[in-house]
C-alpha cells in the first residue's frame, strides 16, 4: 500500500549517468544530487519574512555533468527526452530560454550576475521528485545544477550563499515569485533533521527530527489534485499580505507578535485581510512551538500543531481544495497524530504524522475516502528526513 523510501534511490543516479553517456558519448565528470522537500510546518510565512520548518525527501534530482568548451551549456532531460543548448547570449536575456531548461539557464545566469566565471558544461538530468505535487521539483533541479557547476568550475560559493542565488534564478529568470524556503531546503537540509529557517536573516538551525526511534513516520499523500489557479491565487495572497503589513506600519507580517494579533486585526479594513493576517501570524507561532517541542524530543506531541495549521490554511488563508481536506480528515479519523496540507496550496500534498505501525491503516483509509468521492487515487509514501544537495562522485 505505501512505498517505503529509506535511502536515496540508486535508480535515478544510474538513469542520469546512462542518459549522459547516450547523449554525449562518454562518462560524466561527476554526479550531483539535490532533494525535493516537504514543509513540516510554516506555510506562506516565507515571503512574510517569517519562519519555516522543511525537511528534505529521499526523492532526488540528479545532474550528471561534464565540461564543455566555451560559454556553452547543453542539457538533456530524462522527463522530456529533449536536449536544449544555449550560450552566453541566450543566458544574458531572461526569457530567451523557456520551459524546463529555463531553470538550468537561470542558474547559469544568476552565477554570472554574481560575478562567477561559470564553466561551459554538458548536463543530463533525471529525477524522482514528482512534478506539480508541491514537493519543490524546481528547487531540486536548480540545486543539483548549481552544485554541479560550482564543483566543475571550482567556484568560491559557500553553501549558505547558494539558496539566495538559486532563488534569484527562479524569481528573475524563470519568473516565479517563490520565497527562499525551497532552495534552502534543497541545499542546506541534513539527514534526520528539519531545517528551522528564519526567512529574514537566512539563519538556519538543524532541529532533530529522527522519527524511527520514536516509532513514528511521516506519510506523504500526493493528492493528484490539479493545481487550480495556483499562480494567480499565490500572487494575490502575497499582495494582500504586503498591503496588510503596510497598513499596520511594519516591514512584514513577521513583525506582528502573536500577543498583539487582536490589536493588529482591529486596525485592518475588511474580514478577508484580517483572516489572511491571522493565518500568517498564528502560523509563525506554530512553527516556533513545533521547534520547541522537537528540541526537547517531543516529536509525538507536534500533531495538534500540524492539524491546527491545516485548519488555518483552509479557513483563514483559503488555499486548500476538497481533495487535500479529504486526505487530512481521513488520516485523522484513522488515527494520525496530526495532518496538514504542505506546499503553496490549491492542490499538491498532505503530510500526516503517524505511528509507524499504523501507517498502512492510515494510507488505506485515505485511499478509501478518495474512492468514495470519485477522486483520482492518491500516491502514498512514508518518508524520513534526507540530506541536502551533494556530490555523488
Amino acid at each position: 500500500m505505501t512505498h517505503h523510501h529509506r535511502s536515496a534511490p540508486a535508480g535515478v543516479a544510474h538513469r542520469a549517468t546512462a542518459g549522459y553517456q547516450t547523449v554525449y558519448g562518454g562518462p560524466p565528470a561527476g554526479r550531483w544530487a539535490a532533494p525535493g522537500r516537504v514543509n513540516l510546518i510554516g506555510e506562506h510565512t516565507d515571503y512574510n519574512d517569517g519562519f519555516v520548518l522543511p525537511f528534505a525527501l529521499p526523492l532526488r534530482t540528479v545532474a550528471a555533468a561534464g565540461p564543455q568548451s566555451g560559454d556553452r551549456w547543453t542539457v538533456w532531460s530524462e522527463l522530456t527526452g529533449e536536449t536544449v543548448a544555449f550560450g552566453a547570449d541566450e543566458v544574458a536575456a531572461p526569457g530567451r530560454v523557456t520551459g524546463w531548461a529555463a531553470y538550468v539557464a537561470g542558474v547559469v545566469w544568476a552565477l554570472r550576475e554574481a560575478g562567477h566565471v561559470v564553466p561551459g558544461a554538458r548536463l543530463a538530468v533525471a529525477s524522482d521528485v514528482p512534478l506539480g505535487a508541491g514537493l519543490s521539483s524546481s528547487a531540486a533541479l536548480e540545486a543539483a545544477v548549481l552544485t554541479a557547476l560550482v564543483d566543475l568550475g571550482g567556484l568560491d560559493l559557500p553553501a549558505q550563499h547558494q539558496p539566495r542565488l538559486a532563488q534569484r534564478a527562479e524569481n528573475h529568470y524563470v519568473g516565479a515569485p517563490t520565497g527562499i524556503m525551497d532552495q534552502s531546503a534543497a541545499i542546506r537540509c541534513r539527514a534526520g533533521h528539519a531545517l528551522f529557517l528564519d526567512c529574514r536573516t537566512e539563519q538556519v538551525e538543524h532541529i532533530p527530527f529522527d522519527l524511527d526511534p520514536a516509532g513514528l513516520a511521516v506519510l506523504v499523500v500526493d493528492s493528484h489534485a490539479p493545481h487550480r489557479h495556483a499562480d494567480g491565487e499565490y500572487a494575490a495572497r502575497r499582495a494582500t499580505c504586503e498591503k496588510a503589513a503596510a497598513l499596520l506600519g511594519v516591514p512584514a507580517l513577521r513583525d506582528v507578535p502573536a500577543a498583539g494579533l487582536d490589536d493588529a486585526l482591529a486596525r485592518l479594513p475588511d474580514d478577508e485581510t484580517r483572516r489572511r493576517v491571522r493565518h500568517v501570524v498564528t502560523e509563525n507561532q506554530r512553527v516556533l512551538d513545533t521547534v520547541a517541542l522537537l528540541r526537547t524530543g517531543q516529536a509525538r506531541h507536534i500533531g495538534p500543531l500540524l492539524t491546527a495549521s491545516h485548519a488555518s490554511m483552509r479557513d483563514d488563508f483559503a488555499i486548500t481544495v476538497p481533495e487535500v481536506d479529504t486526505a487530512v480528515e481521513a488520516a485523522l479519523a484513522a488515527g494520525a497524530l496530526g495532518a496538514r496540507m504542505t506546499g503553496g496550496g490549491f492542490g499538491g500534498c498532505v503530510l500526516a504524522l503517524v505511528e509507524t505501525d499504523r501507517a498502512d491503516m492510515v494510507a488505506t483509509a485515505v485511499t478509501a475516502a478518495y474512492g468514495e468521492r470519485g477522486y483520482t487515487a492518491p500516491t502514498l509514501t512514508t518518508v524520513t528526513p534526507a540530506p541536502g544537495a551533494a556530490s555523488l562522485a
